[in-house]
Formats: structure tokens, sequence, C-alpha cells
């Protein structure tokens, strides 16, 4: 498949001229950086760095379109919205392809993205946050609504750049905001003609898409500016985010990263499970806050899950994502690259068991192989860290209360999954794990109107569902004393 040259509807082009859009309008600057194709370490495009300057310009046209876009009726908003995902999935092909060359994903990951980021345009485009009246008497009259933040910032990341930037778009404009987006340095190319894309539905400044560095991220974090911030991302650059919003009291909402337990009773039929397991762990290479990455298996089948896996694993195909058998791309950047070969350099210096996989060969292309490690111990780095990457411990239990307590013996608390046939075992171990989505019998089953959020050290707020919708809002009461004399 080739990138079409030029979008007959819209005119823009998916192959070149990369622009951030500020005030409604293409923005360039002197200084640009370099964007690879992951699959073969090659320079595929360059998009600008941001000054200053034009984050301040960009920031001024989200304000001076506030006004403005919040008071529009909600149901214009909504369908402007709709409208949105409607031009999206116009050029979806475009947007797919675009998607696997940049971030490395194969076409049945890049269809999911992007046939799912038109879905969310169009289901949260449908939510609402109505007005509640809490007393209405012949005195006194009490509403509760919700009104628009402000200025939204939305900082994107690498793994699933066009989904998890609608995750933060839709609602944001549902609600009433305004939104400045930055995508990640490492994938910019998708969101920056996402938002170009959708200019002329938009009045100016309401959505623009600034490209740059990481001082782009620290002067949005710190902008007055700016009255809140949405960011994917990992917990420690998290911390980071919430500590220099800090001097602003922006509102946030911080989804961050995990370290998934997966636990597998002893009454599971392993040549079944194991699939379902192995895409648990391994889904987009593992690049996947909701990965399972510590899959704890009875020891009554440990063996048995472990071979299966393993026979599994090897009929999965590792490649270029632009080949049509591919299934499993490759690390999407360098930098991700060096850090998951930390991981496998700390099990060979431990002594720990390769199941499957451990030796990571030579470019081009920043490929690792799938790799399983055989019971290593829980204190190991690769059990207690969050690799993101295709490595992944597997551990033995026997006492429920113990996997239990293993599971939650972490600072994360994203997500989790429990697998077997015994329902009420299998819920009742759900019911004990400390995080924000517990899978039962299934795993990465996501909706617009489900909410999505961390515990502990995976996240503050939350993505998707009404719930999500009111992170863009404040509460407003309003309160009227009807008495004639009253003034």
């Amino acid at each position: 498949m080739t990138l079409h040259s030029e979008s007959t509807a819209t005119g823009i082009d998916f192959a070149t001229d990369y622009v951030s859009t500020i005030d409604g309008k293409a923005a360039t600057s002197p200084t640009t950086v370099e964007v690879y194709n992951p699959a073969t370490g090659k320079v595929i495009a360059s998009v600008p760095v941001t000054t200053r300057a034009q984050l301040d310009e960009a920031v001024a046209a989200a304000r001076q379109a506030f006004h403005g876009w919040a008071a529009t009726p909600p149901a214009e908003r909504e369908a402007l919205v709709s409208a949105l995902g409607d031009r999206l999935a116009e050029h979806a092909e475009e947007f797919m392809t675009l998607l696997t060359r940049e971030q490395g994903k194969p076409r049945a990951g890049a269809e999911w993205e992007v046939l799912g980021s038109v879905a969310w345009f169009h289901e949260i485009a449908k939510q609402s946050l109505p007005e509640e009246t809490l007393l209405d008497t012949a005195e006194r009259r009490v509403v509760t609504r919700c009104t628009p933040v402000g200025v939204v910032g939305a900082i994107v990341p690498w793994n699933f750049p066009i989904l998890l930037a609608v995750w933060k778009i839709a609602p944001a404009l549902v609600a009433g905001c305004t939104i400045v987006v930055k995508p990640s340095p490492f994938t910019p190319l998708c969101d920056l003609k996402l938002v170009e894309l959708m200019q002329d539905l938009l009045p100016p400044g309401v959505l623009s898409a600034v490209s740059g560095d990481d001082d782009l991220g620290r002067w949005m974090t710190t902008h007055p500016g700016i009255d809140k911030i949405a960011f994917t991302g990992s917990s420690e650059t998290g911390k980071h985010v919430m500590a220099s919003a800090a001097g602003t009291l922006k509102r946030l909402t911080l989804e961050l990263g995990g370290n998934d337990p997966a636990i597998v009773l002893p009454d599971v039929d392993p040549e079944k499970v194991a699939p379902a397991l192995f895409w648990a762990a391994f889904q987009n290479n593992a690049q996947f806050c909701n990965a399972a990455k510590r899959v704890y298996v009875h020891e009554d089948v440990y063996d048995a899950v472990r071979d299966a896996l393993v026979d599994y694993a090897r009929t999965v195909k590792v490649g270029d994502g632009a080949e049509p058998e591919t299934q499993l791309g490759p690390i999407q950047n360098e930098p991700q690259f060096r850090k998951v070969r930390e991981f496998f350099d700390d099990c060979r210096k431990h002594g720990h068991v390769f199941a499957l996989g451990g030796e990571i060969g030579d470019g081009p292309g920043w490929f690792v192989p799938v790799t399983l490690v055989d019971n290593p111990p829980e204190d190991s780095r690769l059990v207690v860290e969050e690799p993101f990457g295709p490595i992944l411990p597997l551990l033995k239990w026997s006492d429920e209360d113990d996997v239990i307590r293993r599971a939650n013996d972490t600072p994360y608390g994203l997500g989790a999954s429990v697998w077997g046939r015994d329902l009420d075992a299998v819920e009742r171990i759900g019911r004990r794990i400390d995080a924000g989505t517990v899978w039962l019998n299934e795993v990465h089953q996501y909706a617009p109107d489900q909410v999505f959020g961390g515990h502990k050290e995976s996240g503050i707020g939350a993505e998707n569902s009404v719930h999500g919708l009111a992170e863009y809002t404040n509460w407003q009461t309003i309160t009227l004393n009807k008495a004639p004399d009253a003034v």
C-alpha cells in the first residue's frame, strides 16, 4: 500500500509537508526534528520544532476561541465532533498507512487504532452532562452544572498516537474546551495531519497542534494560559508534569504506566488460554500501558501453560508492519529499544532462564524477539519494573491469598486480568486486585462509555465515559432565591 499523494476532499498531502497548526493556519519553524521508520531505522520526514513564541500564539488563539466555543450550544458542538469522526473515516486508509510507517504497528493494529478513533469521535459526541436540579420550590431553586475548564494542553504518547489524541480531543471539544495537542516527537506525523485535516470543520483556534521536543512539554505544563493538562505517558514523567503544573494549579488527567498482573487459575485449558495470554502481553509488541507484564500461573498447570505459550509464540510473525504477514512490529524508537535491551542484559546477568527468545539481533530496524522468562525471582527487575517491550516473566503460584498479595505488591494499579473456569473464583480474585480495570476471562476491552483510569502511581483522573467527559469541566452550583422581597 502506498500513501495517497493528496487528499482530493481537502487538498492535504499525507506524504509530505508536516506542519503545526496554530489559529487555523499552518506553522513552520527554522528548526526541525527528524522522524524515523522504526522498521528500517531510516528518516521518513521532518517536523517543525515549535518555538516558545509559537506556543504562546497557539495558547492565545485557544483562549480567544474559547468563549465563543463554550457558548456554542452543546448539540452543535456534538455534531461537529461527530463530523470529525466522519472526516477521519474518509481518510482512514491514508492514516493507517502513515501510522504503520511512523509507529511500526502492523495493518491489523493500525486498523484497530484508526477505526477505533472514528468510533470514539462518534460515541463521545453523544455524551452530555445535563444540569442537575437539586431543589426547585416556590422559594428557591438550586442547580449544579458543568462548565468547561478552559484551554486544554494534550500531551500524547507514541504507542497509540491517534487514538490517545482522540481520547483527549473529543471530550474536550464536547465539554466546550479548546485544545492544543502536542504529539510525541517520535510519532508526530498522524497527529499533525489529523489536526490539519479538521480545520475547515471548526472555528480557528479551537483545535491546534504543535510539534516539538521535551522543552515544549515543559512549556505547556507551566504555561499560565493553559488551564488543564491531559497527559498519557510514563509514571515518572507524569510526576514531573504534576510538579510543573502545580505552579498554576492546573487541572490534570494523568494516564500513566502499569505493571499489570495476569492470574491464571489451575482449571484452565492451557492450549485454549495460551493465545489469549499471548496477546494480553504482546499486543502492540507489548508497548502498551495495559499489557499483561507479569503472568502468575498456578503451579498445577504452570509447565503446560508455559509450553503452550512457547508453541503459540513460535507461530507469530515479527517484522515490518508494512508486510501483510507481519503480526508484531518493531520497538518504536531507539531510546525505548535501548531500555528494553537493558532488561535482556539484566536477565542474563542474574542467570534467569529464557523459555523462548533472549537474544536481540542486529538491525536494520529496532526489532526485539518475543521472549518468555521462566519463573524469575519476584524481586527481579523484570518483575518489578515495566519493560514496555516484548519480554515477559512467567511466575508460579499456589496460594490464592499469596498471589493476590504479589499481584498488588507494586506502585502501579492500571489493569489486571484473571483467567479460569471457576467463575466464582475468577470474580472473587478479580475484586481483590487494586487496579482501575480488571478483566475476567478477557482483556483489552475498551469502550467510549467505559471509564478508564489508574490507581496508585498509574494515574490521576479518568478517560472515557461521562466520568472522563467531566474531567474537562468545573462544577458550578447556582442558587436562586425567588422571594420577591429578597433584594
